[in-house]
């Protein structure tokens, strides 16, 4: 083991400092998810444990943070809380059950997904997509902040503990800030936790920690922990679980959490990629995350995903090699096992400088200047992606900003059909077509010609253009039909080997409508060009 960290790429040291750091800051996110689920908060910290270790493993990205996430806590809420309606009389803790085997089922679908090789298609994303779901997450992270400004029941927290808090949030920020302009031996973030730390428990400044944090929710809670243990869920009710009922009830949320799991982790995957100008695998990716939930719902886990903001810290902080992620989930078992003292006395406000800094890190701040150059398309796209990330959900965003992206690449391209009219000394007429043939643009194609009006012999040229979906086909199809009605004769030029093969495949009988190509200059100059690069 020891040997395959060496030979991952990054440095140990660097990787083992970042970790630290980054398991830092889990304690606060696990434990906030998990009051988010309604659910024990060592449930959530056992979650952030088993998923940061197996995807720092097995997963597709070196550096990349795995963890509990809000984005399945949300998700998770209902699931828990819908649990006891469907549960047998007599069973305890249902909304646990229900979500430890919906988590094992999760974990199979993500698996599923990764081995029939799927996760390529994050490379579908486009950029504006990825530029809104960045600053989506950003404005929502840095949103979650504000709530630890804020009383149990929302207003504001008093001036007597709101300005010492507000220090101490600017002096980690200042630290974060400064620190590497004079040294990157340690991770900034490392270091002022620590220092904020020491000023809050020496200096006897009154201010929320994490145990307080904690107890907010639970006045007898701590983070003293054990190890997980292995327990299968519906014990005793093996034929509830396997219940037609149960899978129908399971089911569709274990497809939502999947599909959840994988966007935010593929497209944090594709952010560290960037960022790191290396490539990580998303079919691998898949893998490691649904490995790492079904062994959570096999040992009391909340389940995760990637997360942005610990991966940017992570990344941030000199975090490159799988280590770093070894290293934050082994820190944080270490905290639950051992000094969970150490860590109770953390200030939240060195937490949420942190957080802060990560903030300012991940929001792309050349988007406003985007907005501006790009096509307003695209910057349609960016602002919608941010907006539905913001108030509904990142699944939900992401998947809206494809549809409208593709939906506005075929408007675009549907505009682009053209034809070039002239004659032959035949008197054939010649219809050149510029632009793809499909579905969004087969009535402008279909408006280009004059059926009625045409002489006797029609000759439609494709060598500037394609055929590239059923709709096209069809199009053609009827086009040759209402020709050849009308007592003409029509013939197809300059077909591509491809668009011939799937107009012949559809219907055999256009063999007599579609000419060869054998003596075209263009293609005999390609067929060249072929044989010699083979």
């Amino acid at each position: 083991m020891v040997q395959w960290i060496k030979r991952s790429k990054g440095n140990l040291k660097d990787d083992a400092l970042s970790g630290i750091t980054v398991a830092l800051a889990l304690v606060p996110e696990a434990i906030a998810f998990a009051f988010i689920a309604k659910i024990d908060p060592m449930v959530g910290l056992y979650g952030a444990f088993m998923v940061g270790l197996i995807t720092a493993i097995f997963g597709g990205r070196p550096g990349m943070i795995s963890g509990a996430t809000g984005a399945l806590a949300v998700v998770m809420v209902d699931l828990i809380a819908e649990a006891p309606n469907h549960a047998p009389e007599g069973m305890e803790n249902s909304g646990l059950q229900y979500l430890f085997a919906t988590l094992i089922l999760m974990g199979i679908i993500q698996i599923i997904f990764g081995a029939v090789k799927l996760g390529k298609l994050v490379r579908l994303i486009p950029h504006p997509v990825m530029m809104g779901f960045v600053n989506g997450l950003a404005i929502v992270i840095c949103y979650a902040q504000f709530g630890m400004l804020q009383t149990k029941n929302g207003d504001w927290l008093p001036s007597s503990e709101m300005i010492p808090m507000l220090l101490l949030i600017a002096l980690t920020m200042v630290i974060m800030w400064l620190l590497p302009k004079l040294t990157k031996a340690v991770p900034a973030g490392l270091v002022a936790i620590v220092v904020v730390t020491s000023i809050v428990a020496f200096g006897g400044i009154e201010t929320d920690t994490v145990l307080s944090f904690l107890q907010s929710e639970d006045p007898t809670a701590t983070l003293k922990g054990a190890l997980p243990t292995f327990n299968v869920p519906f014990a005793g009710y093996f034929d509830t679980l396997f219940s037609l009922e149960t899978l129908s009830f399971i089911g569709p949320y274990a497809f939502i959490l999947a599909a959840v799991g994988l966007i935010e982790s593929l497209m944090t995957l594709q952010l560290v990629d960037e960022i790191t100008d290396t490539k990580g695998s998303g079919n691998r990716e898949s893998l490691g995350q649904g490995l790492a939930n079904i062994v959570n719902g096999f040992f009391g886990g909340m389940g995760g995903c990637a997360m942005i903001g610990q991966s940017m810290i992570n990344v941030t902080s000199g975090g490159r090699g799988r280590a770093s992620g070894i290293v934050a989930a082994l820190g944080l078992l270490t905290f639950i096992l051992w000094l969970s003292e150490l860590i109770e006395i953390i200030p939240i406000a060195a937490l949420v400088g942190v957080m802060f800094m990560v903030v300012i890190g991940t929001f792309a701040w050349k988007s406003f200047k985007t907005l501006v150059t790009v096509p307003k398309t695209d910057a349609f796209v960016i602002v919608l992606v941010t907006t539905i990330t913001v108030l509904e959900d990142l699944a939900v965003a992401v998947i809206s900003g494809i549809i409208v992206s593709a939906l506005m690449f075929a408007w675009e391209n549907a505009k682009r059909i053209r034809a070039r009219k002239s004659f032959k000394e035949d008197g054939t007429k010649v219809y050149e077509i510029w632009g793809p043939l499909f579905f969004g643009s087969i009535t402008a194609f279909n408006e280009k010609f004059d059926v009625h009006n045409d002489p006797e012999s029609i000759e439609i040229d494709f060598i500037e253009s394609k055929v590239s979906d059923h709709s096209g086909i069809e199009a053609l199809e009827v086009l040759i039909t209402k020709y050849q009605k009308a007592g003409k004769s029509i013939k197809l030029t300059h077909l591509s080997k491809d668009c011939k093969d799937i107009l012949l495949k559809a219907n055999p009988v256009l063999t007599e409508v579609i000419e060869d190509n054998i003596d075209d200059p263009r293609y005999f100059v390609l067929s060249e060009v072929n044989s010699v690069d083979s």
